[in-house]
Formats: structure tokens, sequence, C-alpha cells
């Protein structure tokens, strides 16, 4: 079979998927909703939404706390999506997976507990111009307690990471790298496996932001070599407010507490207390267990889908919106990178990217407009933003297709078309 019969049929399965998506059948706006707004949250299927309601009416018990049969069938659901996760990511062990609300408490708690803990002042905190805000903010609180700097790897004219500077930066006050696997506002995929290389290469411990990858790649953090990985599932076809932090286990152990409260704890008088082993000692009070078991079924979902084939169906999918968004006159591209994810964006000529949103919403199209909460790197393109169409398993050529129309009204509405005949 060739490459363009392979396509056509991996885009059939995937078109039959559509039906495991409740929310895909509901009209917005009288229109048929065409959903591109995969990159900032993805929507679930009924297998996900099952489980959660399924854990409410049969299951819910608080766990670790209880001897009755309840708290201990909640405890081994949520220690089942732990492991689920563990699996996703290929972790080592099971206790080098902790669960948190997404990738920003994640960064947030690693920040905290292990930044606080190891940078002093003069110490290097090296980060890419195409991070999100999650994965800087958090770095900027640490550097103003402890002194440590800030640098910035720049970014290219398409959207990609100067390796050459990146590896001019490292040096031996570099403790800290933070890179995003893939880049939410462009879809560069970078090349993580090289950055952990060098990193480590001047005793530096690396953190990789997955929130974009996860859902779109199989993810192996032993291979990779990283010190961290985080995701949020609701970018997984999960639920929101879950989410993971992989650690390497030395270092977990290693690092004190975040947050206090129940379950982090092993002994608690007024003149001091005693920590939970990892992961406990970082899951402070009751955790969000329908969401774990929410996030176990979704990662179930799409490793029976199979990661390589939504990858291909992307990939397929990505060329296909590239090809016909390219023939729409003043529409520009913002990175095209060698690598890239599911993602397209761009801007118009002549109209601001919130009101092409605005114009497509009209026609039943969700994307995003805006910075992407990466206001650097807009900067870095001189933009106020960008219009994103991003990708997920279940959206097909009909999807562009109706993207690509409604980018032709929103010209003649502006009355470009007339100006371009």
């Amino acid at each position: 079979m060739n490459a363009i019969a392979q396509g056509t049929d991996m885009t059939i399965e995937m078109a039959a998927r559509v039906a495991d998506f409740p929310i895909l059948g509901r009209p917005v706006h009288g229109r048929r909703l065409v959903y591109l707004d995969n990159g900032a949250t993805t929507q679930k299927p009924q297998a996900v939404i099952d489980a959660e309601a399924r854990f409410y009416s049969e299951s819910n018990a608080n766990i670790h706390r209880g001897v009755h049969w309840l708290s201990q069938h909640s405890t081994d659901l949520y220690d089942q999506g732990r492991e689920r996760v563990r699996q996703l990511l290929n972790a080592a062990q099971v206790e080098e997976i902790v669960f948190t609300r997404g990738t920003t408490e994640a960064i947030n708690l690693v920040a905290a507990s292990w930044g606080r803990a190891n940078l002093n002042e003069g110490d290097e905190i090296l980060l890419s111009g195409m991070e999100h805000h999650s994965n800087i903010v958090p770095w900027q609180f640490v550097a103003q307690q402890t002194g440590a700097v800030i640098k910035v790897v720049p970014v290219t004219d398409d959207g990609e990471l100067d390796m050459g500077a990146f590896s001019q930066l490292l040096n031996e006050r570099t403790r800290f790298v933070g890179m995003c696997h893939v880049s939410n506002a462009l879809g560069t995929v970078n090349p993580v496996e090289e950055i952990v290389r060098q990193a480590h290469a001047v005793g530096a411990v690396v953190l990789l932001d997955g929130a974009q990858a996860v859902a779109h790649q199989r993810v192996d953090v032993q291979a990779l070599g990283c010190d961290f990985y985080v995701f949020s599932g609701h970018k997984l076809y999960g639920p929101t407010g879950i989410g993971a932090l992989y650690g390497r286990r030395e270092l977990l152990d290693a690092m004190p507490p975040w947050q206090g409260g129940g379950d982090m704890i092993h002994t608690v008088s007024f003149e001091r207390s005693t920590y939970a082993p990892t992961p406990q000692k970082f899951e402070a009070g009751t955790p969000n267990i329908a969401g774990v078991v929410g996030l176990k079924a979704a990662i179930a979902y799409v490793q029976e889908v199979g990661l390589e084939a939504i990858a291909a169906h992307e990939d397929t999918l990505l060329q296909y919106a590239t090809e016909q968004l390219a023939g729409i006159p003043g529409l520009r591209f913002i990175g095209q990178a060698r690598q890239r994810a599911a993602i397209a964006s761009f801007v118009m000529e002549g109209i601001h990217p919130h009101d092409l949103g605005t114009i497509l919403d009209m026609e039943g199209v969700a994307i995003r407009a805006g910075h992407h909460c990466t206001m650097p790197l807009m900067t870095r393109f001189g933009l106020p933003g960008t219009a994103r169409a991003s990708f997920a398993l279940y959206n097909t050529r009909e999807d562009v297709d109706a993207l690509v129309a409604g980018l032709h009204k929103a010209r003649r509405l502006f009355g470009l078309e007339e100006r371009s005949a």
C-alpha cells in the first residue's frame, strides 16, 4: 500500500473515533462543531466520562485513611492510576510519579522544592524563548528568592531553538535547564535528547514540559534521560485538574515537601513532624481521586488507539492543513520548524487574531487566538498574538476545509477578497 493510501485509511479510521466524543455531536451557532483548540484542552471520550461518573457512583471514598471496603477500593483505583502513568512515561519506578493538578503545579512543585533547596546566588537557570508562562514565572520566583540568574536560549525566525546559542550558554554555573518538549504556540518539537545530553555534561538538572507532547507521541523518560518530566491530563483526553510529575527517585527523595497537611506526614507533634516517603510526601491533602481514575481511562484510550497511529494521523492532517492554509492570500505562518507537532500558528494581514477567532466561532470553528501564555515569544516575533489551530486524533480533513472556508469568509467580511482580486 502506498503512503497516500495509508494516510487515507488512517484518516478514515480516526474519523470513526469522532463518535467516541459526545461533545463533538453538539452544534454551535447552528453549525457543526469543528474543534481545533486541542492545544488548550482536548475533548473527552465517553470512556473517560463514564469512568469518572462510575467512580462517584460506585467507589467514592477517601484514600489511605480508612479500613472500610470503599476506602481500600478507592485506594486501589488511585494506585492503579499511578501505575498507568508510570507505564505511559516508562518510568523505572512507580514511586517516581507524583500526582499534581497539572503541568503548572508540577513545575511550581519542582521550583519551590528542588529550586529553593539547590539554587544559590550566581547559579544560572537556563530556559528557552518559547516557554509557556508556567515554565517562566515559577523560576522567576526562585531567582528572586535565591539570587540565581535566568538565562534565555533564543528562538530562530523559523521557530526553532537556537542550539548553537544553547551550547554557548551552558557553563559550570548552569544548575537547571527547563525546556518544553513541544512548543504550545508554534508546534516546534525540540531536540530534547540532545538538550538533556549537553545539560548533563555540565552537571545541570533538566525538566521537560511535556504538556503538548504526551498526547501526540510516545514518551520514554528513561530513554530521554531527563530528571523531571511534567504533563497535564486535560490535554491527554483526560479530566481537568489532574496531571503528573515524573522525577528521578534520588532527586525526589532528597527534595523537601512542598505543601504540608494530611497524608504527606509520618508523624506530627507541635515540636516537629516527619514525612511520608516519596511520592506521598508531595501529595498533601485529599487528592483528585476521580481525576486520577479519569486520567487512567484516558491513557488506556490513547494506548488502545495507538500513539504511533495518532502521530501519523495528525502529521498527515498537519501537512494537509499547511498546504490548504498556504493558499490563502495574506496568511503568514509563525513558526515553520523542521520538526513540528499538530499545531498551525498564523496571522492574517489586515485582521487581528481575535477577530479571526470570533468570525470562525460563528462558523462553528473553535480555534485559539492570542499570545497562548507565551508573551516573550510573541514579543520576539513582534506580534500581539497569533491564531492557532491545533489538531487531535478526532479531527478530519473536513475540519481543515471548514477552517479554510471560515478564513476566506473573514477576508470577505474585512473587504480583503476584493483588494486581492
